[in-house]
């Protein structure tokens, strides 16, 4: 198994044993629904909710390994833990509290991307979301290859009734032109 797996594996497993939800978000889920591209780190969304940030932040930073000084207060004021799991590979896990981030984890599935290597992911069109968020050139490579992989398969109305309004409180309404432009293809 590759070192990448592993890691999401390890994290896994510790959010699992505390039962708290989550999902894989990032390279591996478009690893899952698109073009398959190298990626170095394991992103997860990690639902903790408004207020309750730091008894999460303290028990991720005390099993895992840190990326940065005082990641605590990094994670606290930008809502990301970046650690490292035991064999060196980086986590960003995302601090998730909003409705959104609620209802993308609770929408996400196993999937066994190698024997011994299943893994909880965001669906296709949370991923397709998220990537139309951030909206940097490598995630408009991935939306491509989403699309192009799950062509019909995808809820279009549900994307979009997602993105419209995190766009438009990011001011950012030319997202989902671009997205529609990738929906109906050249």
């Amino acid at each position: 198994m590759n070192a990448l797996y592993e890691a999401a594996l390890e994290v896994q497993h510790f959010l699992q044993a505390r039962e708290w939800r989550f999902c894989i978000i990032g390279g591996l889920a478009v690893v899952r629904w698109g073009e398959p591209r190298a990626t170095q780190d394991v992103d997860v969304s990690l639902l903790t909710g408004l207020g309750a940030e730091e008894q999460y932040v303290d028990l991720l930073l005390e099993a895992f390994g840190v990326r940065i000084e005082d990641a605590r207060k990094f994670a606290l004021d930008h809502r990301v833990v970046l650690a490292r799991a035991s064999n060196g590979v980086s986590l960003d896990i995302a601090l998730a509290g909003f409705p959104y981030e609620e209802q993308l984890i609770a929408r996400a599935s196993a999937f066994e991307f190698a024997p011994g290597a299943t893994l909880t992911t965001a669906s296709a069109e949370d991923l397709v979301v998220l990537k139309a968020f951030a909206a940097r050139d490598r995630d408009w490579v991935d939306i491509d290859g989403i699309v192009t992989r799950q062509s019909n398969r995808l809820d279009w109305h549900y994307i979009m009734t997602m993105l419209g309004p995190l766009c438009e409180l990011k001011g950012t309404p030319e997202t989902v032109d671009r997205l529609q432009r990738i929906r109906q293809g050249p």
